[in-house]
């Protein structure tokens, strides 16, 4: 059976920037920072990375105390946030048609692997009526770093019962090169898609096995897991 891990922002949906306003709302809140600097990006990255990075550039030591209540306050925020209007904010192309065709086979198994807190993806699928489709997965939660998040994800899915496989056989669809990254450290199989912020060209380079340019063509999108049709 083929365990496939999707990311979420920017491979299945755009929220229209609900995490990064509710990131610094959450943020502003419980240091008194009105408007919180950022110089990062959160393209790829897991949300106690973001968190840390944050917290950094605006001079907040590491081990504030405030730091721990940031997931309870920021998930409060994300609640708010993503029922506003923003940017592209939706479906990336042909998402649900493919975890339709994907869910009604007996021979893949769907699960996540995103930089997100559990909850806090839970509040986006939800919203988008996706959260059904996946069984199991891994979440920004487990590590700061995304490179160990493969193995955890195929844990979780034999721990709930899915199929037991070794990180190496699993198949990670994001749109940017951490994503990309994240896979080859483990040797699992590496799909991208241009959906983010990253092009065709840019993905391509980052050592992605298949790039495509959206999931719009469900044909392609099988090929490129590797599953037969």
């Amino acid at each position: 059976m083929k365990v496939v891990l999707f990311d979420i922002d920017g491979t299945l949906v755009l929220t229209g920037r609900a995490g990064l306003r509710a990131f610094l709302s959450a943020f502003g809140e419980l240091f008194g920072i009105t408007h919180p600097r950022e110089t990062f990006s959160m393209a790829g990255r897991t949300d106690p990375w973001v968190l840390a990075e944050l917290a950094a550039a605006n001079g907040v030591p590491a081990d504030a105390p405030e730091l721990s209540r940031f997931r309870d306050v920021y998930l409060k925020h994300l609640d708010v946030e993503i029922e506003k209007p923003g940017p592209r904010k939706g479906l990336m192309p042909g998402v649900r048609p493919l975890l339709d065709t994907l869910a009604a086979r007996d021979d893949v198994h769907l699960a996540l692997l995103t930089g997100n807190y559990q909850r806090a993806a839970q509040l986006k699928l939800e919203y988008f009526d996706l959260w059904r489709y996946f069984r199991g997965g891994a979440f920004g939660d487990a590590a700061v770093d995304r490179n160990t998040l493969v193995p955890v994800a195929v844990a979780s899915v034999a721990a709930a019962g899915g199929p037991a496989i070794a990180p190496a056989d699993a198949v990670v669809v994001g749109d940017t090169p951490l994503d990309v990254a994240c896979a080859r450290t483990v040797g699992a199989r590496a799909v991208a898609v241009a959906t983010g912020s990253y092009d065709v060209a840019s993905l391509g380079a980052s050592g992605a096995d298949v790039v495509l340019a959206d999931l719009s063509d469900i044909e392609a999108a099988l090929r490129a897991l590797g599953i037969a049709d």
